[in-house]
């Protein structure tokens, strides 16, 4: 019973790390398949998953196809229903559905303006006033879900849940833009970046070298921050 998940480069592709964290945080079987999205093969890669075009999509056992995530996350959650990958509590599950629903539809611009990478954290980066604005509601659905699940950090419903998954990309994009956010924000986005799974993605992902850098701003750069010593 295990499951086939197509991915994009680990560095850049944040659809693919929400595929693969809700396999690999919920500890469902799973094998990994890289499609070449800088390499030109990403149309040939996909093809046998037709009329699936993007990353990341699910094969299941049975061989039927899953694309986009947010159907990839019920799927799941309805075929493994002790994995506790949705909130237990009805309208803490309910609060979690709307956020991952709100992150598969919005926040055009920071994800316009800020993609996804995991190797460096960009010095100086001023983000627009439409950044500036979704960062605003994503604090807005943080503070929410805290409130209404009673949570403190470091996971919005408690223990981790596929809103997690869903928000994992957007707090590596505040870490590596070094984007204005509050205290506790930024811990959230700490306590994402330094969970175990996390830094195992993003270690596979800096096997690869890429010449020139996609998404290059030409601004000054520092190491992407390594956990403190207890």
């Amino acid at each position: 019973m295990t499951y086939d998940l197509y991915i994009g480069d680990r560095t850049f592709s944040s659809w693919s790390l929400r595929g693969w964290l809700m396999l690999e945080k919920f500890g469902l079987p799973y094998r990994a398949h890289l499609v070449g999205l800088y390499s030109g093969t990403m149309a040939q890669d996909l093809a046998p998953l037709a009329p699936a075009r993007l990353v990341p999509a699910l094969r299941l056992p049975d061989g039927t196809v899953v694309g986009e995530t947010l159907a990839m996350a019920e799927t799941l959650a309805e075929r493994n229903p002790d994995a506790g990958l949705w909130p237990a509590d009805p309208a803490a599950r309910a609060t979690a559905r709307w956020l991952c629903a709100a992150m598969a539809s919005g926040f055009g611009a920071l994800r316009g303006a800020c993609p996804m990478q995991l190797q460096h954290v960009w010095e100086g980066f001023d983000p627009d006033a439409d950044t500036r604005q979704d960062l605003e509601r994503i604090e807005d659905l943080w503070r929410h879900a805290r409130s209404q699940s009673r949570s403190a950090v470091p996971w919005l419903f408690g223990t981790y849940s596929l809103a997690d998954v869903f928000y994992a990309p957007v707090a590596a994009r505040i870490v590596g833009y070094d984007l204005p956010v509050s205290a506790d924000a930024r811990a959230y986005c700490d306590a994402t970046i330094h969970d175990p799974a996390f830094k195992t993605w993003r270690a596979a992902g800096l096997e690869t070298a890429y010449e020139p850098f996609p998404y290059e701003l030409g601004l000054p750069k520092r190491d992407w921050p390594v956990a403190k010593a207890a």
